[in-house]
């Protein structure tokens, strides 16, 4: 059952304990102005001189004296079936959330963090890397973005496609993470995306970040 812990007129900014430095930080934070930590997200947080307004998860990396520092702003999910990105994505509402920390530390947890944007897609959420953007697509989209940018398509599951404004159009292929992908296709003019299914993860790259928000509907 979902409960909002997190509820904001604003973006939120995510943050997991994996690598991201001051900089990825700063410029989430210029458009998602809230922060929530999950779990070990709010040691690395700390380090970084930012606190959150909130910390979720089940607590099993948090420090001790991350605890304390942030008592009253501590809500753990004990269950074990969910990662600390699924609990606290579910808990968020807000018009959109930004990922820092859950892309490139382990693979395992980094797959784990695109199972959970399938999960919940009502939510907007951008996993940012400092080498890209990641996005669950929604049915249609349209982007603004320079000829020449990179733009992967990967499926998280059987889908199709169609698509203007790319190098190579997707129209009538048929998609499906065991079979083909997208993955380093090239824009050459006005970007339109047609999914049959929210099963489509984009990735951009990360100076894409405020074309892809306008392209959710939330720039």
């Amino acid at each position: 059952m979902k409960q909002v812990i997190v509820e904001s007129l604003q973006g939120v900014t995510l943050a997991g304990g994996g690598p991201f430095g001051k900089a990825l930080l700063r410029r989430a934070l210029a458009l998602a102005p809230v922060i929530v930590g999950a779990d070990g997200g709010a040691d690395r947080l700390l380090r970084l001189g930012a606190e959150p307004a909130a910390v979720i998860g089940d607590f099993d990396s948090i420090s001790a004296a991350a605890q304390q520092r942030l008592a009253g702003r501590l809500f753990p999910i004990a269950e074990q079936e969910t990662t600390d990105f699924d609990k606290a994505l579910r808990s968020i509402e807000a018009p959109f959330v930004l990922g820092l920390g859950f892309a490139g530390a382990r693979l395992d947890h980094g797959l784990a963090v695109l199972n959970a944007l399938l999960h919940h897609p009502a939510q907007r959420c951008l996993v940012l890397s400092p080498q890209d953007i990641c996005f669950l697509a929604p049915l249609q989209m349209r982007l603004d973005l320079p000829r020449g940018t990179r733009l992967s398509l990967f499926p998280m599951g059987e889908v199709t496609g169609e698509s203007e404004g790319l190098r190579w159009p997707i129209n009538g292929l048929q998609f499906a993470p065991d079979a083909r992908i997208g993955t380093s296709n090239e824009v050459c003019g006005p970007v339109h995306l047609r999914f049959s299914a929210r099963k489509m993860l984009v990735m951009l790259p990360p100076r894409n970040l405020s074309a892809a928000l306008r392209g959710l509907g939330v720039g």
